[in-house]
């Protein structure tokens, strides 16, 4: 019998999900609609593209973030493959050129005999159809309606916030200066903009009484407490700033410490763009200008990307999806990405590899392995089925949702969830060889 599977979205689950099959010789119809219809959200019709940061965070293993990019590693995952193939300086962060990461998931994708495109709108679900439904968190128009009428209950959202970039010749070096972010070990990838502390009171007061877009048709805003816009986070207090973005901990120029610190960090391979870390706004466009160039060093910025904020969509996973990505109802569907409840870039791509070895697992009638709470991986797609939840809360990677029956040394858990985390990976894939092959 042939095997297909349709995916709906190329973003970083959907295109992460072709790979996979394909390289099983799986057909896949892929599905995308930015060649016809694109959200403003987006700049470029390439896939998987990263519409905020660019970064993947944190490289370190005892990082949870840094963890599931090995395990994903270790599966052979194309974004964490392409994000290392485009990566640009950010110290101890994996920090990408976002169109050469763009470009090269479209290209290797575009020419693999296994994957068929389709630059069109997709507005119903066929529940006899095997499906992967990677919408992205920006669904909108009829395809939102057929997964509401699919899962029959309403979404569940919060907001999300882009940073703006700037031009790095517009940037005064009689100011800024380059070092490690927090000082961290190895050469200085970061742009420092410091503040004493009457510039940074100034700036601080400006910035929580500056005009923000309003939202419409919406009673409350929800926000991802990882993308928060900068002046709310500004609202809680002026400590808020300096422990978070701001904070100038190892940042002395000279054995000057500045009070507080605006960084930026390199957004391309060629060094002309950089992204003010942790800036992501809703400031009207007017604001952003007049705040960004308070900061010293920045008084003359040529802004290229103005931040922006957006509504990020997902589903009440632990009502509808098993630990497999899969709906309960209707087992030809699974979910992955962002709209499945997970968040953040590598979070995505991580559930769209996890669902698309589940589908193939599916598709040979086989008994799915799962992957334990003893992976990272495994650990998120636990999280968001978990039934004991009434309502989900999307979050990042952590070891917070980790765990493990083995005995372990306390003081070494980092290292000794490493250990396990990578062994569990290397089970999975004799588990499943002759299955499915690696």
């Amino acid at each position: 019998m042939k095997k297909e599977v349709k995916i709906i979205g190329a973003g970083l689950a959907g295109s992460e999900a072709a790979y996979q099959l394909a390289k099983r010789q799986i057909k896949v119809h892929l599905y995308e609609q930015k060649g016809v219809k694109r959200h403003s959200a987006f700049h470029t019709d390439d896939f998987a593209e990263l519409i905020c940061s660019n970064s993947l965070r944190s490289d370190n293993l005892e990082n949870a973030a840094g963890l599931l990019k090995a395990e994903m590693a270790a599966l052979d995952s194309l974004i964490i493959k392409s994000a290392r193939l485009n990566k640009v300086e950010a110290g101890s962060s994996l920090a990408v050129d976002r169109h050469g990461f763009s470009e090269y998931i479209t290209q290797t994708l575009k020419n693999d005999p296994y994957i068929e495109i389709h630059n069109e709108e997709v507005t119903s679900i066929d529940q006899a159809t095997p499906t992967i439904i990677a919408a992205g968190p920006l669904c909108e128009g009829k395809l939102s309606q057929a997964i509401k009428d699919l899962i029959h209950t309403d979404y569940l959202y919060f907001f999300d916030a882009i940073a703006p970039i700037i031009e790095k010749d517009s940037i005064d070096f009689s100011k800024a200066y380059y070092k490690s972010r927090y000082d961290e070990e190895g050469e200085g990838d970061y742009i420092n903009c410091p503040m004493n502390k009457e510039e940074f009171f100034n700036f601080y007061n400006e910035l929580i009484n500056a005009k923000v877009i309003e939202v419409k048709d919406v009673d409350k805003e929800i926000y991802f407490e990882g993308c928060m816009p900068f002046e709310v986070m500004a609202k809680r207090g002026i400590k808020t700033l300096l422990f978070g973005p701001m904070k100038p901990v190892g940042l002395a120029k000279e054995g000057i410490k500045p009070y507080a610190v605006v960084q930026l960090r390199k957004d391309n391979a060629i060094d002309t763009l950089y992204n003010i870390v942790g800036f992501q706004t809703h400031l009207t466009y007017g604001e952003q200008k007049r705040i960004i160039k308070m900061i010293p060093g920045l008084e003359n910025a040529n802004i290229v990307r103005y931040g922006v904020m957006h509504r990020n969509t997902y589903i009440n996973s632990p009502k509808v999806l098993n630990a497999f990505y899969q709906m309960k109802e209707y087992p030809n569907l699974f979910f992955a990405g962002q709209i499945s409840g997970v968040e953040g870039y590598i979070e995505s791509a991580a559930s769209g590899l996890y669902a698309a070895l589940n589908m193939a697992q599916y598709l040979n009638d086989d008994k799915m392995r799962a992957l334990g709470k003893d992976t990272i991986i495994g650990s998120m797609a636990a999280y968001i089925a978990n039934e004991a939840l009434d309502k989900l809360i999307p979050m990042n990677a952590n070891f917070g949702i980790f765990q493990t029956s083995e005995a372990i040394n306390k003081k070494q858990k980092r290292q000794e969830y490493v250990k396990i985390s990578l062994r569990k990976i290397e089970e999975y894939k004799t588990q499943l060889n002759g299955r499915i092959t690696f």
